[in-house]
């Protein structure tokens, strides 16, 4: 890559960082959405019956968690 002048140089680690952060962002917003969202469809679902609105809201907990195990899972492979 050609440096400018007053433009840093993306190396690999710089590259592998912003796609850490962005991967990061996406992850988060999309919890955040969707645990937003929870509460609503939770009433909802309990409505139905209280046992999937139980089992939708531990489903959504242990999702978000398991989105992070699996991308820890991938990263610690990929820099073996």
């Amino acid at each position: 890559m050609v440096a400018r002048e007053g433009m840093p140089i993306l190396t690999d680690k710089n590259s592998e960082t912003r796609s850490t952060a962005i991967a990061a962002a996406i992850i988060l917003l999309a919890a955040m959405a969707l645990l937003y969202l929870m509460p609503n469809v939770i009433v909802w679902l309990g409505n139905v019956s209280p046992w999937l609105g139980t089992g939708f809201g531990v489903i959504v907990i242990l999702a978000f968690f398991l989105v992070f195990w699996l991308r820890a899972r991938y990263q610690r492979r990929k820099n073996r």
